[in-house]
């Protein structure tokens, strides 16, 4: 009998916002988990996330996959030297020392940045590669919002990215990936990848692959993805806020064996992705503008500023049944509004103030927001459960993304910040910890839920959690542009983005780039 297959599973997992304050350093990796062994399998082996499906490999006859070293951090910014030279030179190491290997398996984000590597991720991938030699098959998964360089691809055997924004099929890509490193070292397949990069950035409002211009090209993906000589394709959005020079679109393909047939595939992509450029570019509302049409909406649907939008009875809100942990369906959704300048999932600090202070000034009532603020919180544990407070909230990273607000409210929970959320969620991520968590019942009719931790709007669970439901406001922010949309949108009668300022604004010709590519559209337009 064969010995099996052996496939060590390693990675990191940053996409880095350049332009954001907040350093991705080695307590930021920490905090979220540095996880070593079993403790990845204990993670992640029941999530959907990438890493899932890597582990779910092992699951084929004659295949052992051995986790050794697994992190992700929040998106924020550059990744220190330190953070970045401890945690990969661990990861070859381990490589190293563990082997030999039949393959490896990189769980790999894609828009990675450190202080002293531009592309980080090309970086891990060539040291990985010179542990291991020239011919050991490497498989390795990227975000969708992954800036590809050709140093990522020439160094690995097989990439797959996610094909879906918001990322649901996460797991699916690294199983894919792995079954094909698999196929590979048996000799079934001999992959060859081919990378075509366009001049372009499209920006995060136009990336909702379900949407044009992205599902057009999601499109043309599936139409290579059906050539016979094609075992894989990706599409690569890019990410924008990476001042690096592989910063923007690519066009990924592998054949089996057949090098022109991948660069024809990758090519033709990219041709067709570039005549749609001028659709890469769109307009949003201001925050005054968006706040005062949802205010409208909600008194024209009948729940005006004294109305208990919470009211059961009726249909369900775009999407059918009540999401898990909530009641009865209410006959209308809350209005939510995407604050696109504090993307958490983007790099955003978490505690902007933009649309809270706002929707004070204009005396909108029934606002519902989720604020990272420690300081706060500390105040409302010090005072109590059911305690009335006066504080400030928010705005404690940096002025760009507003200043504290000054409120008055009643502590309704204090909790833990720990929840599970069984569904599909952005990333495919499961388990989450938000810290020690209080819920404002605020003067101004506003319910504001104050967190210790940082943590992406990917799961309503985390609002029930600390004991909101969050039908019933008539407005609801998420701190993001398309990841709260498989969780908001079953609650929602209307998505809208918001153009706020901040480190993930949307207009990308507000930002200071100093290292990027040019030409690149839509910064310079007649880029060719």
């Amino acid at each position: 009998m064969a010995p099996p297959i052996r496939l060590a599973l390693a990675g990191i997992s940053h996409e880095t916002n350049t332009f954001s304050v907040v350093p991705a350093d080695l307590a930021w990796f920490a905090d979220e988990g540095i996880l070593r062994g079993d403790e990845i399998r204990e993670v992640y082996a029941t999530s959907l996330t990438d890493v899932a499906g890597f582990l779910a490999i092992g699951e084929t006859p004659g295949v052992v996959v051995e986790p050794l070293l697994f992190t992700y951090a929040n998106p924020s910014g550059t990744i220190t030297a330190d953070a970045f030279e401890t945690i990969v030179g661990e990861i070859v190491r381990l490589i190293r020392d563990g082997g030999p290997w039949d393959g490896v398996l990189l769980a790999l984000h894609g828009a990675a940045v450190s202080e002293v590597f531009p592309d980080a991720d090309g970086e891990v991938v060539r040291r990985v590669r010179v542990a291991v030699g020239p011919d050991l098959p490497i498989g390795m998964t990227n975000d969708m919002h992954a800036n590809l360089s050709p140093a990522m691809i020439e160094g690995t055997t097989v990439t797959t990215v996610y094909r879906t924004n918001p990322h649901l099929d996460t797991r699916e890509r690294a199983l894919e990936c792995a079954g094909l490193i698999v196929r590979t070292i048996r000799g079934e397949i001999r992959p060859v990848q081919a990378l075509a990069q366009i001049p372009a950035a499209i920006e995060i409002v136009r990336q909702e692959t379900a949407v044009s211009p992205m599902r057009e090209i999601c499109a043309d993906l599936e139409a290579v993805l059906a050539r016979p000589e094609i075992l894989t394709a990706s599409v690569a959005e890019g990410y924008p806020w990476s001042d690096v020079e592989k910063m923007g679109m690519a066009f990924l393909a592998v054949s089996d064996g057949d090098e022109a047939a991948a660069a024809d595939a990758a090519r033709w992509m990219a041709d067709r992705a570039w005549a749609r450029r001028a659709e890469f570019v769109g307009r949003v509302p201001k925050t005054d503008e968006a706040l005062k049409a949802a205010d409208a909406a909600m008194t024209a649907a009948g729940f005006g500023p004294g109305a208990p939008s919470s009211a059961a009875g009726g249909s369900a809100p775009a999407g059918g049944s009540a999401p898990a942990g909530l009641g009865p369906v209410p006959s209308v959704g809350p209005v939510v509004l995407m604050d696109v300048g504090d993307n958490i999932g983007g790099g955003g600090p978490g505690d902007s103030t933009i649309l809270l202070e706002a929707a004070q000034r204009l005396g909108i009532r029934g606002f519902l927001c989720i604020l990272f603020d420690p300081p706060a919180v500390a105040a409302c544990d010090a005072a109590g459960a059911g305690s009335t407070v006066t504080l400030d909230v928010g705005a404690h990273t940096d002025a760009l993304h507003g200043r504290p607000v000054r409120v008055t409210g009643r502590v309704r929970t204090l909790t833990d910040g720990s929840f599970e959320d069984p569904e599909p969620t952005h990333g495919g991520f499961r388990f989450f910890e938000a810290g020690r968590t209080a819920t404002l019942d605020t003067t101004d009719g506003h319910v504001i839920v104050l967190t210790t931790r940082l943590v992406a709007p990917i799961s309503l669970a985390q609002l029930t959690a600390a004991g909101v439901d969050p039908r019933a406001s008539r407005i609801v922010a998420a701190k993001g542009v398309v990841s709260p949309r498989p969780a908001y949108g079953r609650i929602a009668s209307e998505i809208v983005l918001v153009d706020t300022p901040g480190v993930t604004a949307n207009d990308l010709a507000g930002f200071d780039y100093r290292h990027r590519r040019r030409p690149l559209f839509p910064l310079e337009r007649d880029a060719s």
